[in-house]
């Protein structure tokens, strides 16, 4: 009868631990400076589209959200230090990044655009020669405009984030920034700010430098946690929570196809 009790208890001590392994804290690295994807609330709140999905991904997989700040171009050390478990912060899927992490399915996928002076024309990259050009160290933007606009004569200019490029951009520092379509639209064309600006020239799409949409990284090998935030990602899409986060910051299917 003894045994019967101890190996009960044993038993009932293991689903405890078990209970409790699925209950830890699943710690997201986020910059909170990238509108409308996340951003700060006045009284210093974490909000926006990263920041809702996310919210919506854990309570899924019935897990506790943990948000770590982070500059962008720190989040992938961090992620290798175990800071955190993943980066969702609005992370394009390349080639290069994966030699470094491993990603789920995409959650969306936009594409690259050039703000200027409303205006301002552009045809080829010859035009950018002599131009100022403000991106987010250690992004996409960074490595194209980099091998691209770079070798046509223009200056890249190197900030920590987006939003310090807005700064410059509206004060006449900068002659123009590369950035995802939607954050230049809000969090820069759409504010006081961004009066006299407009997007200019093609979307930048190429496969080689903005990858297949963005995705939530975790760290290289740890395949269980990436295949359970891509099934997570397909039900919020199947049970329509994807699409009431997205009706809440925008009016077209950022998903993409």
């Amino acid at each position: 009868m003894k045994k019967i009790v101890l190996l009960g208890a044993l038993a009932l001590t293991a689903f405890s631990a078990l209970v409790q392994a699925d209950e830890k804290p699943l710690r997201i690295g986020i910059e909170a400076a990238y509108p409308p994807f996340a951003y700060k609330t006045p009284d210093g709140k974490i909000t926006g589209f990263d920041y809702d999905i996310g919210n919506a991904l854990c309570a899924e997989m019935k897990v506790e959200c943990k948000w770590i700040e982070q500059e962008f171009d720190g989040l992938i050390p961090a992620l290798k230090v175990r800071k955190f478990d993943a980066i969702l912060s609005s992370m394009s899927i390349t080639e290069e990044r994966k030699r470094s992490v491993d990603f789920t399915g995409k959650y969306y996928a936009t594409p690259a655009r050039l703000a200027m002076k409303a205006g301002s024309e552009y045809s080829d990259v010859a035009g950018l020669k002599g131009k100022k050009i403000g991106v987010q160290r250690s992004s996409i933007y960074d490595r194209y405009a980099s091998d691209v606009f770079a070798p046509a004569g223009a200056e890249i200019v190197r900030y920590s984030s987006q939003n310090e490029i807005f700064l410059d951009l509206a004060s006449g520092r900068l002659d123009a920034t590369l950035a995802d379509v939607v954050n230049i639209d809000d969090g820069f064309l759409k504010t006081d700010a961004g009066k006299g600006f407009a997007l200019v020239g093609p979307d930048f799409t190429d496969e080689k430098y903005f990858g297949e949409g963005q995705g939530i990284a975790v760290r290289k090998g740890d395949k269980a946690l990436a295949d359970k935030i891509s099934a997570a990602i397909l039900a919020i899409r199947a049970n329509g929570k994807y699409q009431e986060v997205q009706d809440k910051y925008f009016q077209f299917n950022v998903y993409g196809e």
